[in-house]
């Protein structure tokens, strides 16, 4: 039989189990998470391809997207009336965007309206609030006292307290922010955590999503923080990833599973915590959940042996990283390829490892 040996599929304890006797049940999926990672993402292309083309139709009502940063972006791609297309827009325009070595702190802020604009102009705002399947809800992290700064030095400052407290307990990391979800009110998540974090709860809308979308990818020092936004109390908004870098807590799903695909096969609570060799989420928190990433061995063989990041702005000609960036895309199918297999063959129980 074939190994499959591109993928890594870890599932929590309570889904391990039930696939172990019964298989995978498509229609069990209630939950889409999505990790912050910047161009992390591309690896997840194909993958995210395949969800909307093979997975999507078998879905029965709600299903929620649950996602901070760059996958608030993915999962508008999701929830539109072509996401196939939606997606390989996205792609293009992400692969081939050009980033000037200077530029002004507001120029991403503007560039980034620009582009949700031509991913999602005004009528598939609309499509994304009311998918008649997808219940779509964003994370943000709003900014407490000197982090509502725009001042870098006061900024940077902030940061490095915030880092500081949250390596003694990210709990502490309350202080200086709090997780606003934006939410679809028609379903209400129920966030499940065992140590509860600072959260603020608004409804998501076809007035707010643009901003709503910026702010969960706005990374302080290099974009501005979101203000003003529609329905949501004063303050500054910020990349989601702040707080929920890749997702530290569950949702009352009532028995349905998540799937997660993912970049890496770990996960950390707090974009704080990535060098906190010793900081990892609860598996409490994902005893449902089925995180699909690229193994080890088939990171190795991508050029650079890397997933993309924002460094390779900086390290290569932008002619450099497109080919790269194309390269890893183009090498990626074989993770949407191999998934598919297993699914349609109900492989899962034999490749799945615990989470």
């Amino acid at each position: 039989m074939k190994k499959y040996e591109s993928l890594t599929i870890r599932v929590g304890p309570k889904a391990y189990q039930e696939i172990q006797v019964n298989g995978l049940d498509i229609k069990k999926i209630k939950t889409i998470m999505g990790a912050s990672g910047g161009p992390k993402w591309l690896v997840l292309s194909h993958l995210d391809k395949l969800i909307v083309d093979k997975i999507l139709p078998r879905l029965e009502d709600p299903v929620h997207l649950i996602s901070s940063s760059i996958s608030s972006w993915r999962f508008v791609c999701y929830a539109q009336k072509d996401p196939l297309k939606a997606i390989k827009n996205f792609e293009y325009g992400y692969v081939n965007q050009y980033l000037p070595k200077k530029y002004k702190k507001g120029f991403l802020n503007i560039r980034l309206r620009e582009m949700f604009d031509e991913l999602c102009p005004r009528e598939a705002t609309d499509d994304v609030i009311s998918h008649p399947l997808f219940r779509t809800n964003i994370i943000t992290s709003s900014s407490r006292h000197i982090l509502k700064s725009e001042f870098n030095p006061v900024l940077l400052s902030g940061l490095l307290l915030a880092y500081l407290a949250n390596s003694v307990s990210r709990s502490a990391l309350g202080h200086f922010f709090s997780r606003a979800i934006f939410e679809d009110h028609r379903n209400p998540i129920k966030i499940l955590e065992k140590h509860h974090f600072v959260t603020e709860r608004i409804d998501l809308s076809v007035d707010n999503l643009k901003d709503v979308v910026i702010a969960s990818s706005s990374i302080p020092i290099f974009l501005v923080g979101v203000k003003d936004i529609q329905g949501a109390p004063n303050g500054s908004y910020r990349d989601g990833g702040l707080t929920d870098y890749h997702i530290d807590f569950s949702v009352d799903n009532h028995e349905g599973y998540v799937l997660y695909p993912h970049f890496f096969d770990f996960l950390k609570p707090s974009w704080f915590d990535r060098s906190l060799s010793w900081r990892r989420v609860n598996p409490h928190n994902h005893a449902r959940t089925i995180m699909i990433c690229p193994s080890e061995k088939f990171i190795d063989n991508l050029p650079g042996s890397k997933v993309p990041d924002r460094t390779d702005f900086s390290l290569m000609t932008n002619k450099q990283r497109v080919k790269v960036w194309n390269s890893v895309v183009s090498s990626c199918e074989r993770l949407a390829d191999d998934f598919n297999e297993i699914i349609e063959h109900q492989y899962l129980h034999r490749f799945m490892k615990p989470f």
